[in-house]
């Protein structure tokens, strides 16, 4: 079977192909005002006792749909008044059942919580679509970029006035931590097979940057791993199925909350 990580980034650089003709690429000033006014969500996980990034995940490679009926003007709010610290939102669309809409309904919903523009990005153009549609921050993934690319695409954001996000799984992409990202996250789940292992983040969180802002991301079901994860370091919790999978996510998220 196909690495389902090499088919999503096949898939992507087709989109960012058609992205490059039908997308300007505005200056800072040209996106709207960039996203300068936005709170940070590398502060907002520092000041949050939870530090929980609540995510609006619709489906996924290996589930299928999670909550095909799921809307972005009614989920990202409930989470926001319900204690999320801030909002990871999924904008691929052909493997999650996302958009870049999502991120402006739900500010348009009236969240004003840091969000997350949870895509593969492998262009500048993802970036400029970040920024047109209201994201605070940007994962880069370092499984789908060489360094030197990643450092490109990092630098670029920090230009848009965008955070970053970057993801790593295995102890040898750790070495992308190097390249000063706002925040560092260990993603428990393989890009490759998609099999989830919370242990990765505890194996991984010692070899990171001692002043790095850790996030461990995937496969969190419990108040008490959050509890652990935070004794290892880690200030961010990026949690979307355990949420998702309910009938009201938001409250899912409240009575979860109050356990920890």
């Amino acid at each position: 079977m196909q690495d389902i990580l090499q088919q999503i980034v096949a898939t992507k650089r087709e989109e960012v192909a058609a992205l490059h003709t039908t997308t300007p690429l505005p200056s800072r000033g040209g996106a709207g005002g960039g996203v300068c006014n936005l709170p940070s969500l590398r502060e907002a996980l520092l000041q949050s006792p939870t530090g929980i990034i609540a995510e609006f995940k619709r489906r996924s490679p290996s589930k299928g749909w999670i909550k095909r009926e799921g809307r972005a003007d009614v989920i990202p709010l409930s989470y926001q008044q319900n204690g999320a610290a801030a909002l990871s939102i999924l904008t691929d669309t052909q493997y999650f059942g996302g958009s870049d809409d999502f991120i402006r309904i739900a500010r348009q919903s009236g969240v004003t919580l840091p969000i997350l523009y949870k895509n593969f990005v492998i262009d500048e153009a993802q970036l400029y679509a970040a920024v047109l549609c209201g994201a605070s921050a940007v994962l880069l993934i370092a499984a789908c970029l060489t360094k030197q690319l990643c450092k490109s695409l990092m630098e670029k954001a920090h230009a848009l006035g965008l955070e970053v996000l970057l993801e790593m799984h295995a102890e040898h992409e750790l070495e992308y931590a190097d390249l000063g990202p706002d925040l560092c996250g260990i993603n428990n789940r393989n890009l490759g097979s998609f099999v989830t292992d919370v242990e990765n983040s505890f194996r991984l969180a010692e070899l990171l940057p001692k002043d790095a802002v850790k996030v461990s991301e995937s496969g969190i079901s419990s108040p008490q791993t959050i509890r652990e994860l935070r004794e290892a370091g880690f200030r961010g919790f990026l949690i979307g199925e355990t949420f998702m999978k309910t009938p009201d996510p938001g409250q899912t998220l409240k009575q979860f909350i109050e356990q920890i």
